[in-house]
């Protein structure tokens, strides 16, 4: 009976580590997550996959380490399509969080009429980048910035999108 006793703790020891490392997985920030979570609104609306690309990923984690030191949300103005996402400090912000905020704007587009129908101070041009059939390729990087000012995220795209009297679909 002991034995069973024991088997029957370490059984719930082992459930309760795997359970909690399950919350670890899912706040993580490698290439596969950020492309996962990219491919599933674009399968959402039959648009094909993005494969990680490492050049464009290099691009992504340099301009990220230069806005480490203030956070700021400026586009880097480079060759790439490019999504920013900035999360105050005191949470662990995550690929899903940036990701999860940009296919948000999915409410505020309008396929039909290829506009944006968002209230006043809302956008839609995140979710029609992360959507965009033509960018085929993405790079993500993730930084803490410095003077505990928060974390920045930033995804470039290529080829970009966003492409102005073009749907993105």
């Amino acid at each position: 009976m002991e034995a069973s006793k024991k088997l029957t703790w370490f059984a719930l020891a082992f459930t309760v580590v795997v359970a909690a490392a399950g919350g670890v997985v899912s706040a993580q920030n490698t290439a596969q997550d950020f492309v996962n979570l990219h491919n599933s609104p674009r399968a959402d609306v039959g648009v094909g996959s993005v494969t990680w690309n490492t050049t464009v990923a290099a691009y992504a984690q340099s301009y990220a380490n230069q806005r480490a030191g203030d956070c700021r949300l400026v586009h880097s103005g480079g060759p790439y399509g490019e999504n920013l996402f900035w999360g105050s400090a005191g949470y662990a912000w995550a690929a899903s969080d940036a990701v999860g905020s940009w296919v948000a704007e999915k409410q505020y587009y309008d396929h039909a009429t290829n506009t944006c129908s968002a209230p006043s101070g809302q956008s839609c041009g995140h979710y029609t980048q992360v959507v965009w059939r033509a960018s085929t390729a993405i790079g993500c990087a993730r930084v803490v910035c410095s003077n505990n000012a928060g974390v920045f995220i930033v995804c470039n795209y290529y080829p970009p999108g966003n492409v102005i009297g073009q749907s993105p679909y």
